[in-house]
């Protein structure tokens, strides 16, 4: 019988066949043991769980041409393996360029940034991303236009509109904290 406490549990190499062609069941029968095995390689049971259930995401899509593999349970823990030498990499830049970088304080965003942030939100879709693209990322109209697949006229009307009503919302919130 099964310990399913057992840390050095093993897939046999016919116990992903045993289960059939359904993921479903391939997936209960092989998780447990992948999670453990990816845990005594990780020493972090979360990241372990993380990085076989990132594996059988993948594997999901390919199900149809894994499931006639001698070994789809390998393929699984390659991916899984894989995915957490990775994570092990990012954190190594991470702290690799954590090294480098000044612990300069930076201040928040000013008062005016944080009203023009709200008053942006309040605007409609088209109006606040036409607005984004003509001012902060410098697109022409025409640009615009294209890459929203609208006449440029479209664009011209959506950019007056929003600015209209930017300027009344920035107006309102100008007032109101006058007014406190």
């Amino acid at each position: 019988m099964h310990d399913p406490g057992d840390t050095r549990e093993q897939l046999s190499p016919t116990a992903a066949k045993d289960v059939g062609d359904s993921f479903e069941e391939f997936y209960a029968a092989t998780f447990q043991p992948l999670m453990l095995q990816l845990y005594a390689y990780t020493a972090d049971i979360d990241h372990a769980r993380d990085a076989v259930q990132e594996a059988f995401s993948r594997a999901w899509p390919r199900w149809n041409k894994l499931v006639h593999y001698d070994q789809p349970a390998a393929w699984i823990r390659t991916v899984a393996m894989n995915v957490a030498r990775n994570r092990w990499r990012r954190l190594r830049a991470a702290r690799a360029h954590a090294r480098f970088r000044h612990d300069d304080m930076t201040e928040g965003p000013s008062p005016d940034r944080v009203a023009l942030a709200r008053a942006l939100a309040t605007l409609p879709e088209k109006q606040r991303r036409v607005i984004v693209l003509f001012h902060i990322a410098d697109l022409s109209i025409t640009e615009i236009a294209d890459q929203e697949g609208a006449a440029a006229g479209t664009v011209k009307s959506w950019l007056h509109r929003g600015r209209a009503a930017l300027a009344a919302a920035l107006s309102d919130s100008g007032t109101e904290e006058t007014d406190v």
